[in-house]
């Protein structure tokens, strides 16, 4: 955060920049195996159901960037619980897309595993806001 720092986790290095928090980074690389996954195979041709999960994983890194760079621990886990709400949501749309036969077994396992740690370490950052 501008003219401020936070110490996240606990115990490391002062965070003062959000491009250095690691579940920033990690949903980033998130972001790009969405778009990886739904630009191919019958999931390019589902317009609504590829728009909405681009969109659900954007709004993960999206909403840690910019509560971060509001200046205020309040804003900030706020921001976090609306990253965890878009997580949630990019899970819930990865069950359907394997449903309906867009992505194999093991694509969904594995950015659902992703989106699982990256929930995690939401929670845990929020915890450490005292949110």
């Amino acid at each position: 955060m501008p003219g401020s720092e936070y110490r996240v986790p606990s115990g490391r290095k002062p965070v003062s920049r959000f491009e250095e928090l690691l579940v920033w980074q990690k949903s980033k690389v998130l972001c790009v195996s969405v778009y990886r996954v739904t630009n191919s195979g019958p999931f390019a041709k589902d317009f609504g159901l590829r728009s909405q999960i681009q969109r659900a994983s954007v709004s993960v890194m999206s909403n840690i960037a910019e509560g971060f760079d509001r200046n205020s621990r309040a804003e900030f886990a706020r921001f976090l619980a609306i990253a965890r709400g878009s997580a949630g949501e990019v899970r819930s749309q990865l069950y359907l897309a394997q449903e309906l036969g867009y992505i194999d077994s093991t694509t969904a396992r594995a950015v659902l595993r992703d989106c699982n740690e990256i929930t995690s370490m939401l929670i845990g950052l929020r915890k450490t806001l005292g949110a």
